[in-house]
């Protein structure tokens, strides 16, 4: 586990690394990919292994029994969540994006409202419009660098609306929610009627002194309406695998989503299965504690260069391996600080404003990098803001 070691993407059809010129004019030459959320790093070894011993098979057809793969999640889900899943709640995607779409397509209507407490994850408002049905933004109180929820102000806002999805633990603001937080969220659900979907992709990318809590393990009482979603795809930086869970404790929710899975056709990819299944082990775990030890150590470098800047904040994570930084102290427009970023700190980086309502000052930054890399990202950005020291 040489997290360190420089792995050279360039040119192997990498989106983080191959298009950031074309989408953001910086030069792949000598550019710094911190945008789109997968990690510099190989993933543990026992991925690698479980594909190499299908290429040496050398055939490769549809996959049939997801026995060992269903456990493999149980397994996972109750030793590093003390979380029971039954084989039968679990469905198979081709990631959460695509789990997010199907559960739109199950459970709302053209023309419904989906509540997304923002800013937030980006593709879900992009698929929930792509559908037709309409974005209901609840925004997040920002109380001295911490997003917190206002469940108050949310009770006048979603009328209308027949889903809310919650990213548990956030992107891009890294909250570890806590039970009461959680319990406001499934309390909100029941009062609305809403189904509430969860994403829970960064259950595992949690820092040392904080602990995710499913929600299904909450308030039983909620799970007439609940949805949960996982995936190894952000824990273990195999997102091309395109494999995620729809995970459905309700007897009557899962007969609706299997109902979509069936219409739209919805079967495995074979090498995500695999890979899924070998990385939910004992030795993936390992692994995910070697990896956030080592990404602490790159959110205290980078934390402590930007909050360095005047003006710049860089909000605490609790979760994630994705900075959400603050430049409204610099007074600057967006446009400006984007700039000096992407043109002439030569980094590439997500836009706030794409994550919804209360993103319009801010830009995401990508940590998984080799921790180098990142120093050099936070010389760059010293440089690209001298003139505020």
């Amino acid at each position: 586990m040489n997290f360190d070691e420089i792995i050279e993407r360039r040119g192997t059809h990498s989106m983080k690394w191959d298009m950031m010129e074309p989408i953001y004019g910086v030069p792949a030459a000598d550019g710094i990919p911190m945008w789109v959320a997968d990690m510099d790093f190989r993933p543990p070894a026992c991925v690698g292994d479980a594909v190499r011993k299908m290429a040496e098979h050398g055939v490769y057809g549809y996959f049939g029994d997801d026995s060992a793969y269903k456990a493999a999640i149980g397994w996972w889900m109750k030793a590093r969540h003390g979380w029971t899943v039954d084989p039968a709640w679990i469905f198979t995607t081709h990631g959460l994006v695509n789990g997010t779409g199907l559960c739109v397509d199950a459970f709302t209507a053209p023309g419904d409202g989906v509540v997304l407490f923002t800013p937030v994850y980006h593709a879900f408002a992009r698929v929930i419009r792509a559908a037709g049905r309409k974005v209901v933004e609840c925004p997040l109180v920002n109380t001295g660098g911490r997003y917190e929820m206002d469940f108050d102000a949310y009770d006048g806002m979603v009328e209308g609306a027949k889903m809310v999805i919650l990213c548990s633990p956030h992107n891009p603001g890294g909250r570890v929610w806590t039970r009461a937080e959680l319990q406001g969220v499934a309390d909100f659900a029941r009062r609305h009627d809403l189904v509430l979907v969860s994403d829970e992709i960064h259950h595992d990318l949690v820092y040392p002194g904080q602990r995710h809590i499913v929600m299904d393990l909450v308030d039983p009482a909620v799970r007439d309406r609940l949805v949960m979603m996982s995936a190894t795809t952000k824990s273990f930086n195999i997102a091309g695998s395109h494999i995620g869970n729809v995970i459905i404790p309700d007897e009557a929710l899962r007969a609706r989503f299997a109902g979509r899975m069936g219409a739209l056709g919805i079967s495995p990819n074979s090498f995500g299965m695999e890979m899924a299944t070998a990385a939910y082990s004992p030795e993936g775990a390992e692994w995910i504690d070697a990896l956030m030890a080592y990404l602490e150590g790159n959110r205290r470098l980078f934390d402590a260069g930007v909050n360095g800047i005047p003006g710049l904040a860089s909000m605490a994570l609790e979760s994630t391996y994705l900075a959400w930084v603050d430049f409204a102290g610099t007074g600057m427009a967006a446009e400006e600080f984007t700039a000096r970023v992407e043109r002439d700190a030569r980094i590439a980086v997500n836009h706030g404003p794409t994550f919804g309502t209360g993103g319009e000052s801010f830009l995401r930054f990508n940590l998984a990098t080799p921790r180098a890399r990142v120093a050099e990202a936070v010389e760059r950005l010293q440089q690209a803001f001298a003139d505020l020291q």
